[in-house]
C-alpha cells in the first residue's frame, strides 16, 4: 500500500500549511485543551439527562456507558488503519489522506494538529447522536457519553505519547507501539489510546527477547 507520508522523512520542529486560505488554515488547528473540554463537557450533560430525565435503570447507565467507550476504541482502530492508511491510487486520494493523517507523520510534533478540528469533530458528534437515537432511542444518553468520553482519552493519550517521554510504569507501552507505528512500521499499532484491537486483529508488534 502506497502512502504518501512514507516519502518524507519525520519532521521534529516546525509545521506545514495546508491551505492558502488564511481561515481554513487557522480553523484547520486547535489545541488539544479544546476539544477535550468540549466533549467531556457534552458527555458530562448527556450523562446528567441520563440519570434525572429518562427512565433508564440507573444500575444500567454505567454499562452502557462502557459500551460506548468500547465502540469508540474499535472505530479508532479501524478509521486508524483503513482510513488514515488508505492506498492513494489517485491524486484526490494522496490530497485527503495528507490533509486528514499524512501531515501528522511528516510533522509529530506539531502540537496545533493532533486533533480533528473541534467544528469538524462536532458536526460528527451531532451525526452520530443522530444515528444512536434512531437505533437505540433514549439509551444514547447514556451511550454517546461513553462514546465522546472515549474520544476525549484518545485525544489525550495521543497529545501526552508526542509531547512528552515516556513514563516508568504500564503505560509506557502506549509510547513504544506510537513509536513503532511512526518511525518503524506504519503497517501495525494502530491502536492509540488502547491495544486491545491490536492484539484482536493480529497487529500489535512483535516483542523482541530482552
Amino acid at each position: 500500500m502506497e502512502n504518501v507520508y512514507t516519502k518524507a522523512r519525520p519532521k521534529h520542529s516546525g509545521s506545514k500549511q495546508l491551505f492558502e486560505n488564511p481561515v481554513l488554515e487557522k480553523l484547520s488547528r486547535t489545541h488539544i485543551s479544546v476539544p477535550i473540554t468540549i466533549f467531556l463537557s457534552i458527555s458530562a450533560g448527556l450523562l446528567f439527562y441520563a440519570f434525572k430525565h429518562t427512565a433508564l435503570p440507573a444500575y444500567l447507565i454505567p454499562l452502557v456507558f462502557m459500551a460506548g467507550t468500547l465502540l469508540f476504541s474499535f472505530l479508532e482502530y479501524l478509521v486508524h488503519r483503513y482510513l488514515f492508511h488508505m492506498s492513494t491510487h489517485t491524486e484526490g486520494r494522496k490530497r485527503m489522506q495528507y490533509i486528514c493523517h499524512g501531515v501528522h507523520h511528516e510533522y509529530p510534533k506539531d502540537k496545533t494538529r493532533l486533533a480533528m478540528p473541534p467544528l469538524a469533530s462536532i458536526f460528527l458528534a451531532t451525526a452520530f447522536f443522530a444515528l444512536y437515537y434512531l437505533v437505540m432511542d433514549t439509551w444514547v444518553f447514556a451511550f454517546l457519553p461513553g462514546f465522546l468520553t472515549g474520544y476525549a482519552a484518545y485525544l489525550f493519550v495521543h497529545f501526552i505519547v508526542h509531547a512528552y517521554p515516556p513514563p516508568k510504569n504500564v503505560f509506557k507501552a502506549l509510547w513504544l507501539n506510537h513509536s513503532i507505528h511512526h518511525y518503524k512500521d506504519q503497517e501495525i499499532a494502530f491502536g492509540v489510546s488502547s491495544p486491545l484491537w491490536d492484539y484482536v486483529f493480529g497487529t500489535m508488534p512483535e516483542k523482541k527477547p530482552k
